[in-house]
């Protein structure tokens, strides 16, 4: 079952200090125009790059209306049942841009 976490906690999550990694999974021109602070694995490299997400933390997976993560960690727990530790950023990223780009 697939995990997912709002903008609203991800936000509570940097105030009280938790740690996590954040994933970006769209492609590098929208990461360069606007990113939350994520590493980008773009989806199409996902699978290929398993062995640079961690098992040990909480991992947030997002893109742009939080549709390529859910493929994402799709992708990822059919790769590896240890990645139990993923979470999709509902929605994506468009709440926190303040506008469709």
């Amino acid at each position: 079952m697939m995990q997912h976490i709002t903008l609203e906690i991800l936000k509570e999550w940097k105030v009280v200090g938790r740690e996590f990694v954040l994933i970006d999974v769209r492609e590098p021109e929208e990461h360069e125009a606007y990113n939350i602070g994520g590493r980008l694995i773009p989806l199409g490299e996902i699978t290929q790059r398993i062995a640079q997400i961690p098992t040990n933390l909480p991992v947030v997976i997002y893109c742009k209306r939080g549709i390529r993560s859910q493929i994402a960690i799709q992708k990822l727990q059919r790769k590896s049942t240890q990645l139990d530790n993923l979470y999709n950023l509902r929605d994506g990223i468009i709440g926190e841009m303040g506008e469709q780009v």
